[in-house]
């Protein structure tokens, strides 16, 4: 029998170009080695092709600098690092005095000269991309690549340009906003530590004419703390007086007044419109003397005023996206001189479309006046309230649209920084409210000593309410201190008790009580907090809850 040598039945060598293998097993390289030469040529052409790309995207020039036109791209990398440069030291700015830069930041050439440069270069940087893929030469990379690079090369160039496009008339639209809404012109030094604005709601109707200011409120800040009180006057109120300064003075020494009971408060704009020569140079002389009349009357100084054009206050709502009340009372859609048409029903957390904020602010029919001054402090706390940073940010071009055609204000942009971190810290405290309506005053003949005492008692219950919190804060973080240097204290010491006292040492005196964590150490006399009275007297303290009564009984915000 003969023998067959194990050599014999080994698998015979094959070479790595051979198409199989005799175990049915493939090298993983194997793949890649049985592409011909134009094959891994088109393959890397096709992924030096996606780097270029890359590398442009990442930072624009770059593949020009590594794949040709050197000049080209180096001019655009420099231009990068100029653009960064400048967002560092923006940045920088930022962080040292955030106000200066959103005051460089809202002035109307800075948003002109940033749209049209964001535009310029975004479109550049989208050429630069198409010309990276020119560079990456995709007629090398074979037919199915080429049209893939080429479509991802025009994606990549139009997001590039239409994302520029829209940053570009974010910037337009901003520019518009800041340049015809905050004119500047107020008062930028706080008054005894407030800034004090007048709200005004201005509204046109078919059967009179002018303009009447049927919405008159003030809203007292804290230039600290951002908390706020807003004081109601009714449009009805007779007698106002004007400041000794005024023109319109020598016309009504003794107040505003008529025999035919026409001269109301609401009325004072369009007096001062018809005597313009009283008011030389001023552009709107309605609001001048509407500022000096509501000054005298509550004795304080109006720093700004904000003006809504009632006509396209429900163009403003929509573009914020709504308000949410809470409605205890129907309020009618309609009446007066047209047919009530419907109702904005009671309930929890209604939504109210823009049409129906502005039904629910001026509606008179079946209602007092006071009653619709409720009303509209409440739309005023729901849009404080619920302009959130992200409503302004994800809404701005809506909200730059409808605040340039309905809002009036002398905001400089300077002050647009601190006006907005005061609101944001405002509207974390409670919004109290004071309405001069019965039986507080009466409109036909008002006691204007009671206006101005109830103003000051409330600023200074107000201040009492920023003192007893900052006292509050204050004594807690003391308290929370002298806990941890007692621990510390309590640590230190129980280690050397642990030790039995040295021979012949004297005795030591048994420890006192350790007083409890949080607490002043026994051997400390602690100083006694004398806690101011929470308000003035007459009229109580300051109390959200009771300033809050005419806004609650009918509807009130979360």
């Amino acid at each position: 029998m003969s023998t067959v040598h194990p050599s014999a039945l080994a698998e015979p060598d094959l070479a790595p170009g051979d198409p199989a293998r005799a175990d049915g097993v493939s090298s993983p390289d194997d793949a890649e080695r049985e592409q011909t030469p134009q094959e891994r040529s088109e393959r890397l052409a096709f992924r030096r092709g996606v780097s270029l790309l890359v590398l442009t995207l990442l930072v624009p020039g770059s593949a020009q600098v590594i794949a040709g036109g050197k000049g080209l791209g180096r001019f655009a990398m420099r231009l990068w690092l100029g653009v960064l440069g400048v967002l560092g030291l923006f940045a920088l700015l930022f962080a040292l005095h955030r106000n200066a830069a959103i005051a460089v930041y809202a002035h109307p050439f800075t948003q002109w000269l940033g749209s049209s440069v964001v535009l310029v270069l975004g479109i550049g940087w989208a050429l630069l991309l198409l010309d990276a893929w020119r560079l990456s030469r995709p007629g090398l990379m074979g037919r199915p690549r080429t049209y893939w690079m080429a479509a991802l090369a025009g994606v990549l160039a139009l997001g590039l340009a239409a994302g520029a496009t829209q940053v570009s008339a974010l910037g337009r639209s901003q520019a518009t906003l800041f340049g015809s809404v905050f004119a500047g012109g107020g008062f930028t030094a706080p008054t005894d530590g407030r800034i004090n604005v007048l709200l005004i709601g201005a509204d046109a109707e078919p059967d009179r004419p002018g303009i009447r200011t049927d919405t008159m409120m003030v809203a007292s800040v804290s230039a600290t703390t951002g908390r706020t009180v807003l004081f109601s006057l009714p449009r009805n109120l007779q007698w106002a007086p004007f400041p000794a300064d005024s023109p319109l003075r020598e016309l009504y020494p003794k107040g505003y007044w008529c025999e035919d009971q026409s001269c109301l408060l609401n009325a004072v704009y369009n007096l001062a419109e018809q005597h313009p020569d009283l008011y030389p140079g001023a552009e709107r002389p309605g609001l001048v003397a509407l500022r000096e009349v509501v000054s005298e009357i509550l004795g304080l100084r109006i720093n700004y005023h904000a003006m809504i054009d009632m006509t396209g206050f429900e163009q403003l709502i929509d573009a914020m996206g709504g308000v949410t009340l809470d409605i205890a009372k129907a309020v009618p859609i309609g009446g007066g001189s047209a047919p009530v048409e419907g109702y904005i029903q009671p309930g929890e957390n209604v939504r109210l479309g823009g049409f129906e904020a502005l039904w629910f602010a001026r509606s008179r029919h079946g209602a007092s006046d006071y009653e619709r001054m409720a009303r509209q402090k409440c739309i005023v706390n729901a849009v404080a309230k619920q302009a959130t940073p992200t409503t302004l940010i994800t809404r701005f071009n809506e909200l730059a649209a409808a605040g340039a055609s309905v809002l009036t204000t002398d905001v400089p942009t300077s002050e647009i920084g601190r006006l907005v971190e005061l609101a944001d810290a405002g509207r974390r405290l409670p919004i109290a409210s004071v309405s001069f309506a019965p039986p507080l005053i009466e409109p036909v003949k008002p006691d204007f000593a009671v206006i101005t005492d109830t103003v000051d008692e409330q600023i200074r219950a107000s201040v009492a309410a920023d003192e007893d919190a900052a006292r509050a804060a204050a004594q807690a973080a003391a308290a929370e201190q002298a806990g941890d240097e007692q621990a510390d204290t309590a640590q230190a010491g129980a280690a050397p008790a642990q030790a039995a006292p040295a021979e012949g040492a004297p005795a030591q005196a048994a420890p006192t009580e350790a007083a409890p964590q949080g607490e002043p150490a026994a051997a400390t006399e602690p100083t006694e907090v004398v806690v101011a009275d929470a308000g003035p007297s007459g009229t109580g303290g300051f109390s959200e809850e009771r300033q809050t009564d005419d806004l609650t009984a009918i509807c009130s915000v979360d």
